[in-house]
């Protein structure tokens, strides 16, 4: 066996049985450490949580990728661009597609009773891909897009119905601003809740017929194309793929088409979810230099009670390294002691919340009913892997303390 490993270990027992006043200064410093990764884990899961649940919400309204018509200029009230069977299937050809649907976009205004509210109709067609509303639908049941005959049935919002006193199966009337003003009565089949209020007022998803037939379009025309792909951390790949095989693409009327991913689309949202990484690597380094200094406050009441111990291995001729490695594998020994009770800690509470979800939140102030929690084994495991590196690193400086020790004071002193 290691000899600085065997005589480390027995210190670390002898610790753990100590009365002395290293004791108190040790079960800090454990305390100190495990603290520090339960807050780093929790810190990590709720972040990549609340981004991942953001970022799901934004996505389920405007897909990863969007292709439209150049022309459209970030107004609802699209140019329209024809449906090309060969060019959808083009774009299955690209990696990591998942979905393309067909969406057409109008702008309106609806009313009931004295309620009236400015919205956007966003019209699907049979293509369209049903889980975002299905994860967050609260009552009724989803509509069934290009069944073969239009469709007055639509879903909204939860707030939109309360803002508009509106129930399941409540009819109401949308008007329409063109040459004419245009009226259609539609029936609320599904309501959903996303709390995402910037879409949850704006959006009613309706059948894609009624677009079609207001904009007096051809049956292959439509707003564009999104694109659901099956990793976001691709995005900027397949993008640029999507990219390049729209940029030189035209339809039969000359219209060139523009596809964006929803980074693009949505850069305020994207670049504040950016800013939140920041936040969570300040809190890292804190929680990390936190028990850093605890535990070299630790460390070094050991050295200085073990003073004439470390006296006698010098008199017996062990080098000042060889010492050291002692008291880093006693400081490693007190660190995974840490690191166990932190992951105890740390990942019960995030399962406490990710099952039972106690801790509530205001859904209009962070777009989220409850704390979201996002636990992946792989952010565990790291954040064990760099405390350990970085503790230890940082015990090598005050281990440094060893090489001023005097043998024959010190064991003179004894």
């Amino acid at each position: 066996m290691n000899l600085e490993y065997f005589i480390a270990k027995h210190i670390y027992k002898g610790n753990s049985e100590s009365t002395r006043f290293s004791g108190p200064a040790v079960k800090v410093a454990i305390a100190g450490i495990a603290l520090g990764l339960a807050v780093m884990i929790i810190a990590v899961a709720i972040v990549t949580g609340f981004k991942k649940e953001i970022r799901e919400k934004v996505i389920g309204f405007g897909s990863h990728i969007r292709i439209s018509n150049f022309d459209n200029n970030n107004s609802f009230e699209t140019v329209p661009i024809r449906v090309d069977s060969s060019f959808v299937k083009s774009l299955y050809g690209i990696k990591g597609i998942k979905k393309v649907q067909s969406y057409a976009t109008k702008p309106g205004i609806i009313k009931h009773g004295d309620a009236v509210q400015g919205v956007i109709l966003k019209g699907f067609d049979k293509d369209f891909d049903h889980t975002f509303i299905d994860q967050n639908l609260i009552s009724g049941k989803p509509v069934q897009f290009g069944s073969g005959v239009r469709n007055d049935s639509v879903m909204i919002s939860e707030r939109l119905a309360k803002m508009m006193h509106l129930k399941l199966g409540d009819k109401f009337n949308t008007f329409f601003f063109q040459d004419k003003i245009r009226a259609r009565s539609f029936y609320v089949k599904g309501i959903f809740r996303t709390n995402f209020p910037e879409f949850d007022k704006l959006f009613v998803l309706v059948d894609i017929r009624h677009i079609k037939k207001l904009n007096n379009w051809d049956d292959d025309q439509v707003s564009g194309f999104e694109i659901i792909i099956d990793d976001f951390d691709h995005l900027d790949q397949i993008g640029r793929e999507v990219f390049l095989k729209t940029a030189n693409k035209f339809d039969d009327k000359g219209s060139s088409l523009l596809s964006r991913t929803i980074k693009e689309l949505h850069p305020d949202i994207f670049g504040w979810l950016d800013l939140l990484d920041m936040n969570v690597w300040i809190i890292l380094a804190l929680m990390l230099t936190v028990a850093s200094f605890n535990m070299i406050s630790g460390v070094l009441i050991l050295i200085l009670e073990r003073t004439s111990t470390i006296g006698l291995l010098k008199s017996l001729g062990a080098r000042n390294w060889s010492i050291r490695k002692i008291f880093l594998y006693n400081a490693a020994f007190l660190i995974l002691k840490g690191l166990l009770w932190g992951n105890v800690i740390g990942v019960l509470l995030c399962l406490a919340q990710y099952y039972f979800q106690f801790i509530p939140l205001d859904p209009h102030s962070y777009y989220v009913d409850t704390v979201p929690i996002n636990l992946k084994l792989w952010h565990v495991l790291a954040l064990n892997a760099g405390s350990m590196l970085m503790i230890v690193l940082m015990m090598v400086l005050p281990s440094y303390i060893i090489t001023r020790i005097n043998p024959s004071k010190s064991m003179k002193f004894e």
